[in-house]
């Protein structure tokens, strides 16, 4: 089958209608502080299948990226999150 030559050959792009935005997460305030002991908040940063969300996807910046990802080791370690999810 042969191209048109007018048509491009590659990637096909997204409308330029802007920017894609990122979804974030939870948004946090100034004074918020992240804890590991709050487990509802940080499995929000985690994958199905137990792994840190980057900040590409979760929208953090890189100080809050440091700090979930710190809370998430601790609880982690403390037994509050599981290192891995059970494939079935």
């Amino acid at each position: 089958m042969a191209n048109p030559k007018n048509q491009k050959r590659g990637r096909r792009r997204r409308p330029d209608v802007g920017p894609k935005k990122k979804r974030v997460v939870h948004k946090f305030g100034p004074d918020d502080v992240v804890d590991y002991k709050d487990v509802a908040l940080l499995r929000k940063f985690m994958s199905d299948r137990g792994k840190i969300r980057s900040r590409r996807v979760t929208g953090l910046s890189p100080k809050r990226q440091r700090e979930v990802a710190a809370a998430i080791k601790n609880a982690r370690e403390m037994a509050l999150l599981p290192y891995t999810q059970t494939r079935h």
